[in-house]
């Protein structure tokens, strides 16, 4: 049995049509990949397989200051908890060794230390003599130079372990980067046109009052690349200038500055439009560094930007405005951005065609200025409605019970 044919001719039918429909090219979107530095300044790399765990114990102090403060308040309580049980036990042997434990020498004649009868009483007496407390019920006698000896040591131990627990404690509480933590970045990088020169430029700012001394801004480009030997170079890092880039390259960060940096020949960003862009796989670090004034300590705030979070045409609005005779700084507009008119080509055709910036400025130019009287227009418009509706009232009159005549402008 034959198959019945449709009505509709088939190069009529749904999927005729659809085969004949012109497609669009479709982008696919890039895959996530993990980003070196994220945007809280956390280094995101995991060391595995270290084999010589050892070199973390050669310098211990370094270690105890890297460690979370659960381990490290774990650390400073068993510390002194182990050395007042040490020396404890060390105590109850000297008495036990002089036979100051027997119930004969209860009243205290010829002891070592007098008050120590048991493990408790010379778990006592080292929190005593570690601690410099000195109730005055327990002490140390002259009959046992070996106890007078123990009291030395104790003190010098008691003193070394003071230093270290206490010194790590408080290089945990100053530590540099929490001076990092008011130092403030945009949450955006944007591209635009600056100086008849396409820029990438990003917004830094400081939340304190006190400042931050000789302030360095460095900018690096990190990808994957892979030489022409066929070498995987899975992080390559390339420094790009600043536009401000000095001898010192220091800045003076009493408000909100933003950094440029100018997209030419030297630049890793010299060939990529707006669309490679989208498309690419690389990431923008921003390390800023400086001395803290109030402290001395060296300070680091880091941050970076994948191409998602790198806006084409855009400028950042200003946020400092003079008012009474003092400039205030809006923190609510750091991150706010408008567009503008940038071409959507690289650099490298910019430089090579001048006269897609000329274009694309000129219709910038004839848009504003079309926008411009559209809205004056619209106010002339208005304002005639206005009139004529005031000119076009009627005056009602109104008799009343007497005859007068009252009228009324309505």
């Amino acid at each position: 049995m034959l198959a019945r044919k449709s009505i509709i001719p088939e190069e009529f039918a749904l999927p005729g049509l659809v085969s004949r429909v012109p497609r669009k090219p479709v982008f696919r979107d890039r895959v996530n990949k993990a980003r070196f530095i994220a945007k809280n300044g956390s280094c995101n790399l995991a060391h595995k397989n270290i084999r010589e765990q050892g070199r973390f114990l050669q310098d211990v102090f370094t270690t105890l200051v890297d460690l979370k403060w659960r381990f490290t308040l774990v650390m400073f309580t068993m510390s002194f908890l182990g050395s007042w049980l040490f020396f404890a036990m060390g105590w109850w042997l000297v008495a036990f060794a002089h036979g100051d434990l027997d119930s004969d020498r209860a009243l205290g004649v010829d002891q070592c230390v007098n008050g120590v009868k048991s493990f408790t009483s010379a778990f006592l007496f080292s929190i005593e003599v570690q601690v410099t407390i000195g109730f005055g019920g327990r002490m140390i006698t002259e009959q046992c130079p070996f106890a007078i000896l123990v009291l030395i040591l104790q003190n010098i131990a008691g003193l070394i372990v003071n230093a270290i627990m206490l010194g790590c404690i408080f290089m945990k509480t100053a530590q540099s980067h929490r001076r990092a933590e008011t130092l403030i970045f945009s949450r955006h990088a944007v591209i635009a046109v600056r100086n008849h020169r396409l820029c990438f430029m990003i917004r830094v700012g400081d939340l304190r009052k006190s400042m931050i001394i000789g302030a360095t801004v460095r900018l690096q480009v990190v990808r994957k690349t892979t030489t022409p030997e066929g070498e995987v170079i899975p992080i390559h890092q390339i420094d790009i200038q600043t536009e401000s880039a000095t001898s010192s390259n220091n800045m003076f960060l009493l408000a909100p500055l933003i950094i440029c940096h100018v997209i030419d020949r030297e630049s890793p960003l010299y060939d990529l439009s707006a669309m490679e862009l989208q498309c690419s796989d690389l990431e923008i670090i921003v390390i800023l560094e400086g001395v803290v004034e109030t402290t001395g300590i060296t300070t680091q705030a880091r941050t970076s930007y994948v191409s998602e979070e790198i806006q084409w045409g855009h400028r950042f609005v200003p946020i400092v405005t003079e008012e009474e005779g003092v400039y205030s700084v809006d923190y609510s507009k750091f991150g706010n951005t408008v567009k503008v008119a940038t071409p959507r080509c690289s650099a490298h055709e910019l430089d090579e065609k001048p006269s897609i910036l000329i274009q694309t400025l000129q219709k910038s130019e004839l848009s504003h200025q079309n926008s411009l009287r559209k809205r004056n227009s619209m106010r002339k418009s208005n304002s005639m409605r206005r009139n004529n509706s005031a000119i076009l009232m009627p005056k009602v009159q109104f008799l009343t019970p007497e005859g007068n005549q009252n009228v009324a402008v309505t």
